[in-house]
């Protein structure tokens, strides 16, 4: 590493002011800040410093997608050779997986921090670093065979008109990652929903065999053929057709605790996403009017996107609520409206996206709410004395 810094400290003044490749600093900055903690200081007033800046706790996020992100590239293979009734090793279906997913990666960073860098260089600022999991996760709930043109349209839409329009990182309303699958949801639905686009090679004429359909547990589940679904540890475990990263709930968990035990992900709207959901489930079970709604509570946790939406979407500290108390409001509401959506609009069958997306709208106002009433009970508590 002292090689590395030692060659940007020797370029560094071509970048600066002045130097004949200023007009690219954002660029260089974007970079040396990712490999190097900034060397910046505060020259006046009161400031608590921390060695945790933005880019680590990005960082972070990205070590807690990992395991989401290596089971997503063994399940693409494994999925796949299931379909051609061919038993393979664990490397083989990982390699092929791995290979499939690769250029998804490459056109959403690509695109993605493409636009990134040409917005920072227009307005003379450094790049944000919020892309780097925004990316990550737009490849993740993607389904493996999706055109890379559409999905680099979703990006550049995701980017443009979902952040860059309000002013880039951190004044954005919506999450970017789900922006992107709502523009595809929308836009191309026969490459996002359907039994075909979820197992690498079905949607292109693969001949599966007979007992194989492809078909994910919630599409199973909204055709009521609820004695079909795939066991609870088949789905726990993530062995099942879906998104790429969204299968394996255990997978999740080991990345939930790494954000809750670095403090970068917020517990409380986890937790209140999961009693959300919880209580939703119930709702349903006790009317139970289809066979969907006779669908266990509990098994509404592991299926389809819901734990990597609670986990990795639903805590994102720029959309989400930021008081206390709307935490707690937010996430419930969240996990509610999610199984609400899933279960009785059958148009939309996973109704992670579209919760997150109204939670992301109505969360400032969560919070308002939240603001307004604390001050009234402090208003309450004081004692006013006239002289």
């Amino acid at each position: 590493m002292k090689a590395l810094r030692d060659f940007l400290d020797k370029v560094k003044p071509h970048f600066e002011e002045g130097g004949k490749l200023h007009m690219f600093h954002s660029t260089f900055e974007a970079f040396e800040t990712l490999m190097f903690v900034p060397d910046k200081v505060t020259t006046q007033g009161s400031h608590i410093r921390d060695h945790i800046d933005m880019k680590r706790s990005m960082i972070v996020v990205v070590f807690a997608l990992i395991p989401a992100t290596l089971f997503g590239m063994w399940n693409i293979g494994h999925q796949h050779f299931l379909a051609l009734g061919q038993e393979v090793s664990f490397w083989q279906a990982f390699t092929f997986g791995f290979l499939k997913m690769l250029p998804i990666l490459v056109v959403t960073y690509v695109v993605g921090l493409g636009i990134e860098v040409i917005f920072s260089q227009l307005r003379g600022h450094e790049v944000n670093e919020g892309f780097f999991v925004s990316g990550l996760l737009i490849a993740l709930i993607v389904p493996v065979d999706i055109p890379l043109w559409m999905l680099a349209l979703a990006v550049a839409f995701a980017v443009i008109i979902g952040k860059e329009v309000f002013g880039g990182t951190g004044m954005n309303i919506l999450n970017p990652a789900l922006t992107a699958r709502a523009f595809l949801f929308f836009s191309y639905p026969a490459w996002i929903s359907g039994d075909e686009v979820w197992v690498a090679g079905l949607k292109h004429g693969l001949q599966a065999v007979d007992s194989f359909s492809g078909a994910t547990p919630l599409a199973v589940a909204a055709a009521g053929k609820i004695d079909q679904l795939p066991s609870a540890m088949q789905m726990f475990i993530g062995t099942v057709p879906g998104s790429i990263g969204e299968t394996s709930t255990v997978a999740i968990l080991l990345g939930a605790l790494l954000l809750i035990y670095t403090g970068i992900g917020s517990w409380k709207i986890m937790l209140s996403a999961l009693a959300g959901g919880l209580t939703m489930g119930l709702l349903l079970n006790l009317f139970a009017a289809n066979p969907y709604m006779e669908v266990p509570a509990w098994e509404h946790l592991i299926m389809g996107g819901f734990a990597f939406g609670m986990v990795f979407m639903a805590t994102d500290p720029v959309t989400a609520a930021q008081t206390e108390t709307g935490k707690w409001i937010y996430g419930f509401l969240t996990g509610f409206l999610a199984i609400l959506i899933r279960v009785l609009n059958p148009a939309y069958p996973e109704g992670v996206m579209l919760a997150i997306l109204l939670m992301n709208v109505f969360a400032p106002l969560i919070d308002h709410y939240v603001i307004e009433a604390n001050i009234k009970r402090r208003l309450k508590r004081a004692k006013v004395t006239v002289q």
